[in-house]
């Protein structure tokens, strides 16, 4: 009854139609048929899933957003507009049969096994199951056997940051019911550094500039010709089509942030660390000649380039004039890895952290996405396109990292037991995703499985890169204690 009443009053407030938004530059690259992006976030759940409530909170706030009520048109001129319009809750539940069985109402025998269903899912709903355009660009597919949902959303909807914002804002606390869940705001809680002097403000401000024009040169000689070298992970143009498989690596917050003070460092810091080490780790099983030189390959990663950091108020969001605007606001940079036959894991991580603090000191994400907008505005969607996909075709694999609530949380009053993203495929043969959640930290890692056939074992890799790094800095701990 209550999904009835929402339905009713938002079909009498929908709009007539003659008011539309243009998309923006961002979200309108996203729409072009050799990038269209959509994200698959999966939702899993701790209780049955009562299909009722689901739907209730689904119209109560999600429905609420004018983006999830709004169809894709085209202007006079042929550019692309959002148009409100009535939202029918069915058509966008989607109960796939095979995961319908049991009604999720017996315990969880083996969680590995539910996740490994979920992920040959995922698998295939990358490359062969596009959203209908002709109604608002979302779904939740049901898999009730396996007590989760995944929350599939056009990327010109907005990026990570913008949708997990909002999703926060639909949950509340488990300790504390009537409670939002905290918004991480990724702002440092470090407040005794000095105010800096002259001099310091003049080398900052040289090296910003110094570093950006390099980084610069480099992002769009990668939007030209240069591009990695072959190896056993490779994809390139035509990639984004091939079949998919996907593995997830788990990681422990608290083990991610014993190693971060190990070198002063940031989760990031950490998360790139494992990345290079577990890379070396899997290309050294894969074929030895791999890492018999100095092996440099190269990742793009996203990167929020709002003015305000972290999580935000959605509703604030949508403000004019907002430091943290609503929509696709991310910008790409270069992320190079120096592969060898290193052994110590912490000369990987102090690489890793050495290249992003100067990566930190450039303005070439806020660069990437302020030149895609300009090329997108002024010489159209086929240039912009071709330029973006061939950043991609160029590199070898995207990393995304996106920070959850640490309290556990629940939506439509069943706790959630994980928060999982990924996405459909780019012309890279390896694309991870990173979100963390309540402590734990999981990476969805998605493959082209004819290029890396095993993904499980290069999750396995990242984990046990990971381990080795606690281990040693554990080690240096109680060595220092002793002395």
């Amino acid at each position: 009854m209550v999904v009835q009443e929402n339905t009713e009053r938002r079909k009498a407030e929908a709009m007539d139609g003659d008011e539309e938004e243009p998309v923006t530059p961002a979200g309108r690259f996203f729409l072009q048929p050799d990038v269209e992006a959509i994200i698959n976030c999966v939702i899993g759940l701790k209780l049955p899933i009562d299909i009722e409530s689901t739907k209730a909170e689904t119209c109560k706030t999600l429905l609420n957003h004018p983006r999830f009520c709004s169809i894709l048109v085209k202007d006079k001129r042929g550019v692309e507009c959002w148009r409100r319009t009535h939202v029918d809750i069915d058509q966008h539940m989607i109960f796939p049969s095979q995961f319908q069985g049991d009604d999720g109402n017996e315990e969880r025998v083996d969680e590995e096994d539910d996740g490994e269903s979920v992920n040959r899912y995922l698998a295939e709903l990358a490359v062969s199951s596009p959203l209908d355009l002709k109604k608002p660009p979302w779904e939740i597919h049901v898999l009730k056997s396996q007590r989760c949902c995944v929350l599939r959303l056009h990327h010109a909807l907005g990026d990570g940051t913008s949708l997990m914002s909002l999703f926060l804002a639909s949950c509340r606390r488990v300790d504390e019911p009537d409670l939002l869940p905290t918004l991480p705001t990724g702002k440092s809680t470090n407040t005794s550094r000095a105010r800096p002097g002259l001099a310091e403000k003049v080398w900052e401000w040289t090296a910003v500039v110094c570093l950006t024009v390099v980084y610069v040169v480099e992002f769009v000689l990668r939007s030209l010709w240069v591009r990695d070298g072959k190896t056993a992970i490779s994809g390139g143009a035509g990639v984004e089509m091939w079949p998919r498989k996907v593995a997830t690596a788990k990681f422990d917050l608290q083990d991610m942030k014993l190693v971060k003070k190990a070198v002063n460092g940031t989760i990031n810091d950490v998360l790139f660390g494992i990345i290079s080490y577990g890379l070396a780790k899997y290309l050294k099983l894969r074929s030895s000649r791999e890492l018999e030189g100095l092996l440099r390959i190269t990742g793009l990663a996203l990167v929020n380039t709002r003015q305000l950091p972290g999580l935000q108020d959605p509703s604030n969001m949508m403000k004019k004039g907002s430091k943290s605007r609503w929509g696709n606001q991310m910008g790409y940079i270069v992320l190079p890895i120096y592969l060898g036959k290193v052994e110590d894991p912490l000369k990987y991580l102090r690489r890793a952290k050495a290249m992003l603090d100067r990566k930190k000191l450039s303005l070439e994400a806020r660069f990437s996405y302020w030149m895609g907008s300009l090329v997108m505005s002024l010489l159209g969607p086929k240039l912009a396109t071709i330029l973006n996909y061939r950043v991609m075709a160029n590199t070898t694999f995207t990393i995304s990292n996106l920070m959850g609530p640490q309290e556990e949380i629940m939506f439509a009053g069943n706790p959630i037991a994980y928060l999982r993203t990924t996405s459909t495929s780019l012309p890279h043969a390896l694309t991870m995703h990173m979100v963390s959640y309540k402590g734990k930290a999981d990476m969805q890692i998605l493959v082209a499985k004819d290029i890396i056939p095993d993904p499980h074992i290069l999750a396995k890799c990242f984990q046990d890169a990971l381990h080795e790094m606690k281990d040693l800095v554990t080690n240096m701990v109680h060595e220092g204690s002793a002395t």
